[in-house]
């Protein structure tokens, strides 16, 4: 019966004695199963393997053998190998063992097994053997290979080398057809190498290196090299003059150059206020004047194609004070008129000079005719040429004397 007493649940089982209903036998309820037993655990399966590979090869010819491999958990699984030939290569993620025999390799190589496994059990292929003959012929041709760089940039170096081999250990050679101008190339090696320049820019194809023992060739697949065109910077050079006297001409053109034959732009930062600067040629040049003395700072001159430019190293330009000169003029005081009368009323002179001959833009007036030699103090450096004329006392001048020059240092 069922009694519920504080609220938990208890069971009371009669035991009851065997009965026999129905010529059946039937248990008391103690001996019924209350729980269901745990599942058994997952049984691994080992991968399988299977193939037949072949058990000759011989030398220059390809071998190879790829097993049949799978496994019913459908479990991730590796191959390994046991006693590999050296001639060959093995794949763990397939299980293809392949190569070429080289001369030298021939003979038996005994029990060489392949396994896969699935990290837990594994299986093999039975051991075999492969026996490398030696080649039918007296001959085999060589063999190359190799990837080119298919680009480079103008000016940078191009160099690609070719790997070529010989079963029969043969001399070998090489050969090129359609190449580039701007590339060299070693018949001994099979060496492709050079710089490319502007005039390069642009597709180099059908391109294609041969390989020869002296009886058979063998050649890689054509191909191009694009030769990509950059800008070259332009370059400039020059040594500015670091100092000047006022009054003295200033001038300095740099030496610019494009590889490329840009055309070239110049520009100047921290130009002096005395100086005036040429865009087209880069010059520099000026004149200082009086006040102008002093030491101007971080002159820089850059030159541009348009897309790079280079600089000069900033420099300086110091203006010293000039080194003032003086000129002394001395003549005869004329006696006659131009008429040829007797002079009777001199009354002075008058000085002009300048800075070229007839461009006479300074004038000195004495009024003394007694005077027969003067001096001009303050002149700066430069040329100066000089004339004179008599003044009587009506003002009238005579005409121009004889033309006199002096240059101040």
């Amino acid at each position: 019966m069922l009694q519920r007493i504080g609220g938990l649940l208890n069971i009371t089982v009669w035991l009851l004695s065997p009965l026999l209903l129905g010529g059946c036998l039937m248990t008391s309820p103690t001996e019924l199963a209350t729980e269901a037993d745990p599942p058994p655990p997952p049984v691994n399966n080992a991968p399988t393997i299977s193939g037949n590979p072949p058990r000759m090869a011989r030398v220059g010819v390809s071998y190879a053998f790829s097993p049949r491999a799978s496994d019913p958990d459908g479990d991730a699984i590796v191959f390994s190998v046991r006693r590999r030939p050296g001639w060959a290569s093995f794949d763990p993620a397939t299980g293809a063992l392949s190569g070429v025999p080289f001369l030298g390799s021939e003979g038996t190589y005994p029990d060489i097994q392949i396994e896969v496994s699935d990290g837990s059990m594994s299986s093999s292929l039975a051991a075999f053997s492969i026996t490398v003959e030696p080649a039918t012929t007296a001959n085999m041709p060589p063999e190359i290979d190799g990837v080119p760089a298919a680009s480079v940039l103008v000016d940078e170096g191009y160099s690609f080398t070719p790997t070529a081999t010989d079963p029969d250990g043969d001399v070998l050679t090489f050969s090129i057809a359609n190449r580039p101008s701007w590339l060299a190339f070693d018949t001994g090696t099979g060496r492709l190498s050079g710089t490319p320049r502007i005039t390069d820019a642009g597709v180099h194809g059908g391109i294609s290196i041969t390989v020869s023992d002296g009886l058979l060739t063998a050649s890689m697949p054509a191909f191009s090299i694009t030769v990509i065109a950059t800008n070259s910077a332009p370059t400039i050079s020059g040594t500015p003059s670091t100092s000047i006297t006022v009054g003295r001409d200033y001038s300095f053109i740099p030496d610019a150059s494009d590889a490329d034959g840009d055309t070239l732009t110049f520009s100047v930062e921290n130009l002096p206020a005395w100086a005036a600067f040429d865009s087209m040629t880069g010059t520099l040049s000026g004149i200082p004047d009086p006040g102008e003395e002093g030491d101007y700072n971080g002159i820089l001159v850059s030159v541009s194609d348009g897309t790079d430019s280079a600089s000069l190293p900033a420099f300086s330009i110091m203006v010293n004070p000039a080194v003032l000169g003086s000129a002394t003029l001395d003549w005869t005081p004329p006696t006659l008129n131009e008429d040829g009368t007797s002079l009777t009323d001199l009354d002075g002179y008058v000085i002009y000079y300048g800075l070229a001959p007839g461009a006479y833009t300074e004038r000195i007036d004495l009024d003394n005719e007694g005077l027969t030699t003067y001096t001009i103090d303050g002149l700066m450096p430069n040329t100066y040429y000089f004339v004179i004329t008599a003044v009587n006392s009506a003002r009238v001048q005579s005409v121009f004397s004889n033309m006199a020059s002096k240059t101040i240092p």
